[in-house]
């Protein structure tokens, strides 16, 4: 008669690992799709890099700017440019301004995409205020840099032939788990992390 048990144990063994483990991965899936996104430039995910392209190609592509915060972000955040025309390769600079618009000191963490999405792949940001939390006090306004250029590698790529057009979309997400903890450590006071032109 100890088999039942036996077999009750190792069937409850074997559903608490299956439990542990879907849990496990649940956690692990954002992190393992946002990885897979930034190196595919699935979804319109732009790529990284450590410095400017050593190439500039004399096809021009016109990138536009775009700007939104989620419903729980007291900011006013849009580009500081509607457009900007470079050649493939040449760094650009574009500018977006963020206010706060509450009375207390509010952080915020930005996502972004590019449209067409099979662009993402080589959307080259050099630094990117996007790359690091935002916090401002109340009232502020920051006027934030990017960099980036068009990897010229586009051009070898025939059904990329028909972009003329990018458009950088960035979205303001407030980062409530960041407030509590950078907040706390200073006691409610802060200094922004950005940089002011």
């Amino acid at each position: 008669m100890r088999l039942p048990a036996d077999k009750n144990t190792r069937t409850a063994m074997i559903v608490v690992t299956v439990v542990i483990g879907m849990v496990g991965m649940s956690f692990a899936a954002v992190p393992a799709y946002r990885i897979f996104c930034q190196i595919t430039g699935w979804g319109g995910t732009t790529q990284r890099a450590d410095s400017a392209s050593g190439e500039i190609l004399d096809r021009t592509i016109t990138i536009r700017f775009d700007a939104t915060t989620s419903k729980n972000l007291p900011w006013h955040f849009k580009p500081e440019q509607v457009s900007e025309t470079l050649r493939i390769g040449e760094t650009g600079l574009a500018y977006y301004e963020a206010e706060n618009l509450s009375d207390t000191p509010v952080i915020g963490s930005a996502t972004f995409n590019v449209q067409p999405a099979k662009a993402g792949l080589y959307f080259r940001k050099i630094e990117c205020f996007c790359f690091t939390e935002q916090l401002l006090e109340p009232g502020e306004r920051v006027s934030m840099p990017m960099t980036y250029y068009i990897d010229p590698a586009i051009a070898e790529e025939e059904n990329l032939d028909d972009v003329t057009t990018i458009t950088l979309s960035y979205t303001f997400y407030r980062n409530e788990n960041a407030e509590r903890e950078k907040l706390a450590s200073v006691g409610g006071a802060g200094q922004a992390v950005h940089e002011s032109r």
